[in-house]
């Protein structure tokens, strides 16, 4: 079944918005800039004085040559050594010029290398560390990642574009000016006939620009479905289930559909653009030739001399192409600004975390605590652009979880035993209701150290491309150096025959992305992942499914392991193997994001409730 086809473009903009979007574009610019000054100040500096330099070299370099052909003119008539000096004095002053302008363009080229890495650098730092600010619920929302997407596509060339083309723009108008002054005395009129010929050349470009960007802007969800494809067929976690089910074919066939369509798009505005090009091109050549025609006539009458003929050609020449390259510099703000604002509309984007009316509250550390949820309900915010959503993923949750206490999660797939451990690591705050932590709303503490006190093995850990240590002492970053404390964690976590069959036992890589790297099987992985969980002197301990990839044996020895662990501390478990959960003081199965029933396993089996039925249907499957 092919992905769904997404909305078509919106229509080309009316040329009046074209121009309030371009001002829009230029307002940022001083945002922009303070992107330069935070990244490289001494690189932006010396750039804009070596464009400024450039600036007044065409106009001195032309004004030069009229004079050598003026004063060429003049010696081959007196033939005097005086003239001839002359002719060799400003042919020297040319060749100093030309030297300048060279040596100008090689600083240039480099000064645009260094602050393309230093800013392109510091925009991409910007974009991770907002993303290390964000909330889980911007993760789950498709939207917020074609955001992202937007943002990180051409995060560093877009901010150095627009300020080079800041830059350049007030280099033209310097050029322009100059150019204008010099023209001005031989041919007022030819000034009017550059700006004529070069106007409709902008607007043109100007409203490809804007055509590319609501190109680009549109497929963003396309295109992270093509990334999506590349990735199923180009990761080894895909690559058994492609093989097995033969899944290439059909994964290509999409991949190569997408790929043909955007090329498609690409090549029709590649060639309107360049059909356009065309078409200005050549009315702005026949406006050159005219005013030479006019100019040469002058000559051919000794109006003007060959010196001014000379002069005139090459400052219509560069005026014609400084006025559009200052247009073109407009345009490229344009289309760079719109590029840009998705950066800064995705930087702007709000943390999530409502803001405290008082300094966050602390509690003892050291002792575990009641965790108390009151009347909790919660549903999932929408995703932008979507219908608010009224399904409640928890109601009415009331429980006390005492201090010590182990407690088992029980119930079917969606039922909201892994949005309960949301809210109380604080991922989510409650939609109804509070969760209580020592008394304290969590509301009123601050999350990291409301979560540096819990120790979470999730059913979808991550397995870390880094060294088994590393992979271990990310359980407590402050200690991921201490060798001692990660030994005790592979001991607690039982992860001990894991690292002792790999090649260079802690300091081994784990993973098939690079050099040497080991690869697990899921039960390692998850030893290695509870390891982690150990890593951390915690108050309160979270298991998702902890024995989910693991054998019999080892689901025993876990379990064992984990009541000589937890016994002096709170204990959450997650679990649809009645034989984790069956020895937890208090067991909650949870239905439709409500307590159902609530008790000790012998207590539930008395009861004959959902709880008695599930463990009959799983005791069912070990008879003979």
């Amino acid at each position: 079944m092919p992905p769904p086809k997404p909305k078509s473009p919106e229509k080309r903009v009316p040329l009046r918005e074209r121009l309030t979007r371009t001002r829009e574009s230029l307002r940022i610019a001083p945002r922009v800039l303070t992107l330069v000054r935070d990244s490289s100040r001494g690189f932006a500096a010396s750039l804009l004085g070596v464009l400024l330099g450039q600036a007044l070299l065409p106009g001195a370099m032309a004004w030069v040559g009229k004079l050598i052909v003026d004063a060429v003119v003049l010696s081959a008539k007196s033939g005097t050594a005086l003239d001839q000096r002359r002719v060799l004095k400003l042919v020297a002053l040319e060749f100093a010029l030309v030297t300048a302008q060279t040596l100008f363009a090689r600083i240039q080229s480099l000064l645009r290398e260094l602050l393309r890495a230093t800013l392109g650098n510091h925009v991409n730092m910007m974009i991770v560390e907002k993303a290390a600010t964000l909330s889980l619920r911007h993760f789950e929302d498709a939207a917020f990642y074609d955001k992202m997407q937007n943002a990180r596509r051409e995060a560093s060339t877009r901010p150095l574009q627009l300020v080079l083309e800041l830059f350049s723009l007030g280099q033209q108008l310097i050029m322009l000016a100059s150019y204008s002054v010099l023209l001005w005395h031989l041919s007022w009129w030819s000034v009017l006939v550059i700006a004529a010929a070069s106007l409709p050349a902008f607007f043109a470009e100007a409203r490809a620009s804007g055509e590319a960007f609501r190109l680009n802007s549109w497929r963003a969800p396309e295109g992270r479905r093509l990334s999506y494809l590349e990735w199923i067929l180009t990761r080894d976690s895909h690559v058994k289930e492609v093989k097995l089910f033969n899944l290439a074919p059909m994964v290509l066939k999409r991949y190569r559909a997408l790929y043909e369509k955007f090329y498609a798009e690409d090549k029709r505005l590649a060639i309107r653009r360049t059909a356009l090009g065309l078409v200005l091109g050549a009315l702005s050549l026949i406006a050159f030739y005219i005013s030479y025609a006019a100019m040469a006539d002058k000559a051919a009458h000794a109006r003007i001399s060959l010196g001014d003929l000379t002069l005139y050609l090459s400052l219509f020449r560069l005026g014609q192409q400084s006025f559009q390259s200052l247009l073109g510099s407009v345009g490229s703000l344009y289309e760079n600004g719109l590029f840009i604002t998705n950066l800064f509309g995705y930087l702007d984007i709000a943390s999530g975390e409502a803001p405290r009316a008082q300094p966050a509250l602390t509690l003892p550390r050291g002792a575990s605590l009641a965790f108390e949820l009151r009347d909790v309900s919660f549903r999932y915010p929408a995703q932008e652009g979507q219908p608010a959503n009224e399904r409640w993923a928890l109601r009415h949750i009331n429980l006390v979880i005492a201090p010590g206490e182990k407690l088992a999660l029980v119930g079917d797939n969606g039922a909201g035993k892994s949005t309960l451990i949301k809210l109380l690591l604080r991922l989510y705050d409650p939609t109804e209701g509070a969760i209580l932590y020592g008394g304290v709303d969590i509301r009123d503490l601050d999350p990291l150290e409301l979560r540096m006190r819990i120790g979470v093995l999730f059913q979808d850990f991550v397995r870390y491309q880094f060294t088994a240590a590393e992979n271990i002492g990310l359980g407590e970053v402050a200690h991921i150096d201490d060798r001692a404390r990660i030994e005790q964690a592979v001991d607690r976590g039982g992860a001990r025959p894991v690292i002792d069959r790999l090649p260079h036992g802690l300091d081994s890589m784990l993973g098939g992305w690079f050099e040497e790297g080991q690869e697990l099987s899921g039960g390692q992985w998850q030893k290695l992942a509870l390891a982690r969980a150990f890593m951390r002197d915690a108050e309160l301990l979270i298991l998702d499914e902890p024995s989910s990839s693991l054998d019999a044996e080892a689901e025993h020895d876990l379990l064992q392991r984990l009541h000589e662990l937890a016994k002096d501390r709170t204990a959450i478990f997650i679990s649809h193997r009645f034989s984790t959960v069956r020895t937890a003081d208090r067991i909650a199965l949870i239905r439709d994001g409500q307590i159902e029933e609530l008790g000790n396993h012998a207590s539930l089996l008395a009861r004959g409730g959902r709880y008695a039925h599930l463990f009959a249907l799983q005791a069912e499957g070990y008879r003979p």
